[in-house]
């Protein structure tokens, strides 16, 4: 498998050599998918961001990009440049195989609405704090695409029982490294729950319960079983279905 180098990201030659194979729907893992420069600058412009646009939660908080959504709609605005540089770049570059050939990449979002994410939800997940398992909704396109910065946590997903209601047990976990890029997709999205449990640590951590230890960029991190954690963001990229014209005809959400 050939591999690109950008500065000490690293990608793959197609998406196909960093699949999860233990899921059952189609799950990559890329731990390396920005730099540490990368993830400094873009947590800078964060940190940045004016106060309104901090959406307050009871233990956390949120932004949104380029705005929320009205009844399922995004308002029709570009992502700032600094959400669409490095990561939709990347993102758009990547061929999902290495059989790929003819005219032009055939990459994650090849076959979305917009054929490129249009919408960036970023989290920022102080220790102790997670979110309750729950589907995206029918809002989206089913591509999820995470990019992790600052710390490491663990995702969980879950099944639903055959009433209906939650099996408490996650059913496969997740290690998210900083600077790591997770997509999920097809029936993972449409009919598994995810989240993120509300603890300090993240305990029996190994080859046998982290479906993506393999991939990891440094398991040595975790061979303790623990991860005590820290406060991680993350950054979600999606393409939203329907898109309004009202804020392009309004030149709304158009700053920086």
């Amino acid at each position: 498998m050939a591999a690109r180098g950008i500065s000490d990201a690293w990608l793959p030659s197609s998406l196909e050599a960093a699949r999860i194979t233990s899921l059952p729907s189609t799950a990559y893992y890329l731990p390396n998918f920005i730099s540490e420069e990368e993830e400094r600058l873009i947590l800078d412009r964060i940190a940045a961001a004016p106060r309104p646009r901090w959406k307050q939660l009871t233990h956390r908080r949120l932004q949104t990009w380029p705005s929320d959504l009205v009844q399922n709609k995004l308002l029709d605005a570009p992502l700032p440049s600094w959400l669409e540089t490095p990561v939709v770049s990347r993102l758009l570059s990547l061929p999902l195989s290495d059989d790929g050939q003819g005219d032009g990449v055939r990459h994650i979002f090849a076959e979305s609405p917009h054929q490129r994410p249009n919408h960036v939800l970023i989290n920022e997940y102080p220790p102790g704090i997670g979110i309750m398992p729950h589907k995206d909704g029918a809002a989206y396109w089913p591509v999820v695409c995470t990019v992790s910065l600052g710390a490491s946590l663990c995702l969980n997903l879950y099944r639903s029982k055959e009433d209906g209601a939650l099996d408490p047990e996650p059913a496969w976990r997740i290690i998210q490294e900083p600077r790591s890029l997770l997509i999920t997709t097809d029936t993972l999205y449409t009919d598994y729950l995810h989240g993120i449990s509300d603890i300090k640590e993240d305990l029996d951590l190994s080859a046998d319960t982290i479906v993506n230890w393999s991939f990891l960029r440094d398991a040595e991190a975790f061979v303790s079983g623990r991860n005590p954690r820290q406060t991680r963001t993350s950054l979600t990229y999606r393409d939203v279905l329907k898109v309004s014209k009202v804020g392009a005809k309004l030149g709304l959400f158009n700053k920086r």
